[in-house]
């Protein structure tokens, strides 16, 4: 039997079809999962708000957490991921200044308080006041802290107790930790006497105690700035970005003592 061009074409027309609907090739394209880096500080609460957006979304995001200054070196030289929450402005400038986040998603979100903390059987007693007893209280022991120089928990602490009168006292028993979360583990696991983390990760765990807060004035304030990534395309970045702000991970971010600040 002869198929003219005409017929030809429509068989292949309903060939196409007829594989769409197969391999469920639909007309809407399917969701993409995303890939967020952010600051070790938030993995308890963001846990949280990502299982809740993935319930009510049926999309998906894998979060990467490590301090600022890492993942925004990861971005800079190339780490396929679609959003960036930082936990201070300098790493998110850093990498507004080369163009690698899309300036208009940028907002503010949470705010945090640094805390100084002790193994939860500590009997150590101390007042946060310019000039108070720190080395006193480390003895032969260190102050764990995470990198004063990259990490932002560190610099915090380290503009705080240069404030406060004291970092010279203590700086040669610094012992650095590569993000927050390592700086608390030190603390728990009683390797250090001392050390200085975000109130949140106080919060998150048991083996620490809070000994003292530290004035909000005796640092730079602490805020975690979010944008989506200027290499991502993926409507989901954006929409991960402003159920972050939304109404429905506000209380998931203070359950675990963030100060909610979006604007």
């Amino acid at each position: 039997m002869r198929i003219t061009r005409r017929g030809w074409l429509g068989a292949l027309l309903a060939g196409a079809l007829g594989a769409a609907t197969v391999f469920g090739a639909p007309a809407v394209a399917r969701a993409q999962d995303i890939t967020v880096f952010a600051a070790a500080s938030l993995k308890d609460a963001l846990d949280a708000v990502k299982a809740q957006w993935q319930a009510e979304s049926e999309h998906k995001a894998t979060i990467s957490y490590a301090a600022s200054s890492a993942l925004a070196k990861q971005i800079e030289a190339g780490a396929p991921a679609d959003v960036f929450i930082s936990a201070d402005l300098d790493w998110m400038n850093y990498l507004a200044d080369r163009k690698l986040i899309r300036p208009e998603t940028r907002s503010t979100l949470l705010g945090n308080r640094i805390v100084l903390v002790a193994p939860k059987d500590s009997a150590v007693q101390l007042a946060i006041a310019p000039d108070f007893e720190l080395a006193e209280a480390l003895g032969d022991g260190h102050l764990a802290m995470a990198d004063v120089k990259a990490v932002p928990a560190g610099k915090y602490g380290q503009a705080a107790l240069e404030t406060l009168g004291v970092w010279n006292s203590v700086k040669d028993k610094v012992a650095q930790a590569e993000n927050v979360r390592a700086t608390l583990a030190l603390v728990s696991r009683g390797e250090a006497p001392l050390g200085i983390v975000y109130q949140t990760d106080a919060a998150a765990d048991p083996g620490v105690k809070i000994v003292g807060t530290f004035p909000a004035d005796s640092h730079p304030p602490i805020l975690y700035p979010v944008a989506v990534l200027a290499g991502s395309d993926k409507p989901e970045a954006q929409a991960f970005v402003e159920y972050l702000k939304s109404p429905a991970a506000k209380p998931l971010f203070e359950k675990q003592g963030f100060t909610v600040v979006t604007q």
